[in-house]
């Protein structure tokens, strides 16, 4: 992974690699979850179609007052429920006792 990604992403790598440990103990499921980030990426890339589309912001507030309306355009299209949630949910209370209750 360092010969590929070390010099693009050298503190990605970094990162990966001094966590590799405690990353790997994870059940699958929870992995799974932690590593997919397509769901992040297109929940940006659709915040970046609205900003891009208009020219330019008289403030600040004007632009955290489009970033929740869009969020919550976003937001109402997500139907589908995580995969296997209840295990993972049952997963994470037994990693996590002292953050997680059921």
């Amino acid at each position: 992974m360092t010969d590929k990604w070390g010099g693009k992403y050298a503190i990605a790598v970094k990162s990966w690699e001094n966590n590799w440990a405690e990353l790997s103990n994870y059940p699958p499921d929870i992995r799974r979850l932690i590593y997919t980030t397509n769901s992040v990426e297109g929940y940006h890339r659709q915040l970046r179609k609205v900003i891009k589309t208009k020219g330019a912001f008289p403030s600040a507030e004007s632009v955290r007052k489009l970033f929740y309306l869009v969020n919550c355009d976003i937001t109402s299209d997500w139907t589908m429920p995580i995969p296997n949630w209840a295990c993972i949910l049952n997963q994470l209370s037994i990693c996590f006792k002292q953050r997680v209750t059921i």
